[in-house]
Formats: structure tokens, C-alpha cells, sequence
């Protein structure tokens, strides 16, 4: 296993349907109100009746009028009678009535008919995955941040027939969601008084999954942020139950016993849909998979993403991406497209391991508050012991950087012996509000097994590696060079005026030594929890929740709907995609119409020729 510093360094509507009532009467017009029109699939107070042929003109007026009913209007063609009922009287109660009348062929309700549906959110016009005008994503930082009419998930249509998933549960194995967000707070998950906070929280293991980090809360936005509110954006389902399972902590990472754990809480509690939109290359990993396969015992479907390091999953050589790559039914790996429907230049592949494509670009959702950055430029300010110097490197692109170094004469030569060499600044991070605080950085790491590369902090000043002070890593015999390794640690016990970090190289005695350490890249990223941030952002990350999001609408739309009819219906609904063909098992991006309108083939059945 790596150490830590190596594997975190590595109401507005379109239209409105058009209603028309022909009064043959002089009964008064009643208008729904507002509430039971928005709510109601069909016309409260009214139904079409259709009279048997040998009824004539006197009998079906008597039977109209015996119940206290009014005629509209007599459609004489179809054949129906558009029928308004007695003030008080229920639509079920008049359809029961008239399916007892012995002159009466057939009855309905009046059934309501709307324009496809936009939501009135404010951002809606930003959402090119789910409407595709072409338009510019204005927030966007992928390019290109434009693209072609049409290329969507077709969900307007699909809005037409189902908006709310609320009974289906979604667990969102993640970071955690801040659940108190504009867009997320009335589609959290109800835990009851075991689970108040709509989940859990493995990291800390405790009940508290608020996300610290953001991933997890833009994630539950792309499936399941509040539909037509007026507010900010929306999710595949406009009502949703999300559950929040904080596997990720706030730098993004996690590891097979919080995610294992996770993935337990979800199919324990009722979730019929699991999005995870997390990887890591490396070899097969038997705990996770088989925690997969419990969730398939369970009718679970699990949708994963792809990875976003541009390579084909399935290549010889240990290019396998997990839970990619795991061959499990119930699972559903996702490439990112970008607004041109092109595989999105981060986006992992594989022929036989990811299965549908779908927008991974510029994707605007909820978030979990506001970021702020604080940056170093490594030439002041810091205070050595030892061997430590500022320096410069200059990358094979010709670019030079600023950067720490030990020895000074890095890559050349070798680092000291029984060396306990220190460099420490001191920044102020009393800020207003804030609730994390993450060091980031980047370093070429080359040192011997025994001696130690570490990363601390002191939140009254001073050393960071004397009595008081916090190690958040230790690095031993790792040797990245020539390549920089990206790390990410969270330092919020530093939350002071006197915040002290700082690196450390410790050596023995033994010879030889290593070329030592480049430090890059150095900065302080930090997150003021608020209830109304959003923020666009790229990655399979962004894709997966919105295959999650069609998984829940198909099964709530059918509540029979097995793992396998779902998934059945994403993939053979999908729509052919040039740029996914040889790239995933499908070749096809979804589409939530088409897969909302999928009728999985019968099997079993017999002809026979007569």
C-alpha cells in the first residue's frame, strides 16, 4: 500500500395546454383550481362518457340527468359525451356510476394534455444536457463550451409523463450532500429518527453526511434537484428521495472500508439505485466486488463513471478502472460526452467494460457553498532548517516554476544523512464562515526506504513537527521523478490567525540516499457551507448521476421493474453515438424518452401455424 502523501499527491412554462369546453348547457363553468390542475392527470368534475349505440338522444340525457350530471357538449363523430358532474362529486365516485348504467358502452376521465415541459428554474437555460440549443454555457471552463441543437438525453418529452421519482430511493455514495441546499432540501431521503440527517457518515462514522467537499452535492443536484421552483437548476426528477452516504472525505478520497460500508448502508435501508462516481486504476478488488454483487442479490442497480484519464479501460497491462471494470449486471459503467456529443477529451473507454455515454461537460448543479483560494508563489516568507531552498525547475514543455527544494541542488545528487531538515510558513486562516480548509500541492518525491517525507501543520505557529503540531502524512520509499505527484490534505484543525505548515525530510545514517524533494503548486483551498451556491464542473463524475438519475425515473415509472429490466431499458433505449461506437458496450448515449418508452421484447411465447 502507498502512503497517503503518494495516493493524494497521486412558472415558467413553454405553453400551457390548451383546454376547450363547448357549454351545450347553461350550467355555470367551473374551473379547477390552481393546485388540483397542477397536481391532476385529468379534469377534476368532469368525464367523457360513451353511450352504446341502440341508446338514443331521450336515454342518454335521463342518464346524465339522474345522477345530478350536466352535458358539455355530444362529440357525434367519436361517439363521447363530455359530462360535467354534481358539485362535490368525485371523479372515481361518477366513473363507478356510469360503468353501472347498462346503457353505457365506455367511461373515462377528461384526461389533461401539456406542452413538453420546461422547468422555471432559473439556470434551466444553462443545462445543455438536458436541452441542447446550442447555447454557450457562460460558467463553463471546458471547451468547447457550445454545441449542436439536439444533442441531449431528450428529457423534455419524457417530463411530459413523470417528474417525480420520490419513490425510489437513490443512495449518493459519495462525499456527502449538504442536504440543506435550495435545490436538495425537499428531495433528501427520510431517515426517520434513526437517520436525521438523511444518511450516514463513514469518514467520521457518524450521522452527519454534510459534504465538505462538493462533489457529492453537485452530483445529487444532476439527479434529483427540486424541478420547477424557481430556483437555481434541475435533476433528471424534479421530486426525488436521496439518500446521502459520506464515503469521500473533504479532499475526495476514501478507500474500500468506507465505500464498502456505504454501499451496505444503501441496501440495507432501501435504495433501489446506487451512484458512485468514484475509481481508481489497480488490480482487481474482491471486497468491493463482491459488496457489488450483494447489491445485485438485492435489485440494485449500481451506475459507476468511466475515469477521467483519457485511457481505454480495457488495455492489456493494468489499465483496468474499478468499480469500472467489474463485469457484475447490475452495473452500469458511464463515459462523459461533450456538448458536440464527442467522447469529452478526460473521458476513460472500453469496449467491453463501459456501457453508455452520456453529457460530462460543463454541467451546472448544486453545490456544497463557496470556495475561496490562497496561494504561495514559494519564493518568501518561508523559514528553513537544513537542507531546504527555493529553486526553480524547468518542465519539458519549456515552462519554469518556482518551487521548494532539498537538497538545493535537485535532481542532481543526493539528500544528506541523518538529515531532519524543516521548512514552515505561517498563514492566516481565521477567515469569516469558513468550515474546511484543504492543502493542496504538488511534489517529485524520491526517498529511501526508511527516511521520511512529511506534510504538518501547528495552528498556534511555530514547528509543525515539535510537540503540538500535526502530521497529516508521512511518506516513506517512494521515488516519483521525473513526475510531480498531486496531493490533497485536509488541515481544518488549522483554522486559526497563527496557522503554521510545513514539510519535513527526516533521514538515517544508511547510505545512499535519494535525489529528494520539489515541492509545486502550493495552496489553500476553503469551503463556507451555504445554502445556494452552484458550480459547473466536468468529469464521468457528472455523467454517471444523470444515468442514476434516468435508472430512478424508469423505476419509478415502473415500479416492477427489475435491476435488469432497468438497465435493459437505459442501454437498448440509448441512441446511437459515432464518436461511442467501439468505445463502450453499446455504443450509444441515453435517452431518457426512448428508454422511458422501451418495452423489454417477451420471451417464452409459442406460435403455432394452423
Amino acid at each position: 500500500m502507498k502512503t497517503l502523501f503518494q495516493s493524494n499527491f497521486i412558472a415558467a412554462l413553454v405553453g400551457a395546454a390548451l383546454m376547450l369546453y363547448a357549454q351545450v348547457s347553461a350550467a355555470p363553468f367551473a374551473q379547477p383550481n390552481w393546485a388540483a390542475a397542477a397536481m391532476s392527470q385529468y379534469v377534476p368534475g368532469e368525464v367523457l362518457v360513451k353511450f352504446k349505440p341502440a341508446a338514443v338522444a331521450l336515454v342518454r340525457t335521463a342518464s346524465v340527468t339522474t345522477l345530478g350530471h350536466t352535458v358539455l357538449t355530444h362529440m357525434e363523430r367519436p361517439g363521447w359525451t363530455h359530462v360535467k358532474l354534481a358539485a362535490g362529486q368525485s371523479v372515481t365516485e361518477a366513473l363507478a356510476a356510469y360503468r353501472d348504467d347498462p346503457n353505457v358502452e365506455a367511461v373515462q376521465p377528461n384526461y389533461i394534455y401539456r406542452a413538453a415541459r420546461m422547468p422555471s428554474d432559473t439556470q434551466y437555460g444553462q443545462l445543455w444536457a438536458f436541452k441542447n440549443t446550442g447555447q454557450t454555457v457562460t460558467t463553463g471552463t471546458y471547451a468547447p463550451n457550445s454545441g449542436m441543437l439536439g444533442d441531449d438525453m431528450n428529457i423534455e418529452p419524457a417530463w411530459d409523463h413523470i417528474t417525480d421519482c420520490s419513490g425510489v430511493v437513490v443512495a449518493v455514495v459519495d462525499s456527502g450532500v449538504n442536504y440543506n441546499q435550495e435545490d436538495l432540501v425537499a428531495n433528501m431521503w427520510n431517515g426517520g429518527t434513526n437517520f436525521p440527517n438523511h444518511g450516514w457518515n463513514y469518514v467520521n462514522n457518524n450521522n452527519d453526511p454534510m459534504d465538505l467537499d462538493g462533489h457529492g452535492t453537485h452530483v445529487a443536484g444532476i439527479i434529483g434537484a427540486a424541478g420547477n421552483n424557481a430556483k437555481g437548476s434541475t435533476g433528471v426528477c424534479w421530486r426525488a428521495s436521496i439518500m446521502a452516504v459520506r464515503v469521500l472525505d473533504a479532499t475526495g478520497s476514501g478507500n474500500d472500508a468506507t465505500i464498502i460500508q456505504g454501499i451496505d448502508f444503501a441496501i440495507t435501508n432501501g435504495a433501489r439505485v446506487i451512484s458512485m462516481s468514484l475509481g481508481s486504476d489497480g488490480s482487481f478488488d474482491p471486497a468491493f466486488s463482491n459488496a457489488i454483487t450483494t447489491a445485485q442479490a438485492n435489485d440494485i442497480v449500481v451506475t459507476v463513471s468511466a475515469g477521467n484519464k483519457a485511457k481505454d479501460n480495457d488495455a492489456a497491462g493494468g489499465a483496468a478502472h474499478y468499480p469500472c471494470n467489474f463485469t457484475q449486471p447490475n452495473l452500469v459503467c458511464v463515459a462523459a460526452l461533450d456538448q458536440n456529443y464527442a467522447l469529452a477529451n478526460f473521458s476513460n473507454w472500453g469496449a467491453t467494460s463501459v456501457d453508455v455515454g452520456a453529457p460530462g461537460t460543463n454541467i451546472l448543479s448544486s453545490w456544497a457553498g463557496t470556495n475561496a483560494s490562497i496561494s504561495d508563489s514559494l519564493t518568501s516568507g518561508w523559514t528553513f532548517t537544513g537542507g531546504w531552498a527555493f529553486g526553480s525547475l524547468l518542465l519539458s514543455g519549456g515552462r519554469s516554476i518556482q518551487v521548494l527544494l532539498d537538497p538545493p541542488s535537485f535532481p542532481n545528487g543526493q539528500y544528506n544523512s541523518n538529515a531532519d531538515d524543516r521548512a514552515r510558513k505561517v498563514f492566516n486562516l481565521n477567515l469569516v464562515g469558513v468550515n474546511v480548509v484543504v492543502l493542496q500541492a504538488s511534489a517529485v518525491i524520491n526517498v529511501v526506504n526508511g527516511d521520511h517525507f512529511r506534510t504538518g501543520y501547528a495552528s498556534a505557529g511555530g514547528d509543525p513537527f515539535a510537540v503540538g503540531g500535526t502530521i497529516v502524512d508521512d511518506t516513506t520509499n517512494t521515488a516519483t521523478y521525473p513526475n510531480f505527484a498531486a496531493g490533497a490534505f485536509d488541515i481544518s484543525g488549522c483554522i486559526s490567525m497563527t496557522c503554521s505548515i510545513g514539510f519535513q525530510l527526516q533521514s538515517g545514517a544508511a547510505a545512499p540516499k535519494d535525489r529528494g524533494l520539489a515541492i509545486a503548486g502550493f495552496s489553500i483551498q476553503t469551503l463556507t457551507l451555504n445554502a445556494t451556491t452552484y458550480n459547473t464542473i466536468s468529469g464521468t463524475s457528472m455523467a454517471t448521476p444523470e444515468v442514476a438519475g434516468l435508472a430512478v425515473m424508469l423505476r419509478a415509472y415502473n415500479p416492477q421493474y427489475t435491476y435488469a429490466d432497468t438497465i435493459g431499458a437505459i442501454k437498448n433505449g440509448g441512441r446511437s453515438v459515432a464518436a461511442l461506437a467501439g468505445k463502450t458496450t453499446t455504443g450509444k448515449a441515453v435517452d431518457v424518452m426512448s428508454s422511458l418508452a422501451y418495452i423489454n421484447p417477451p420471451t417464452g411465447l409459442m406460435a403455432t401455424v394452423q
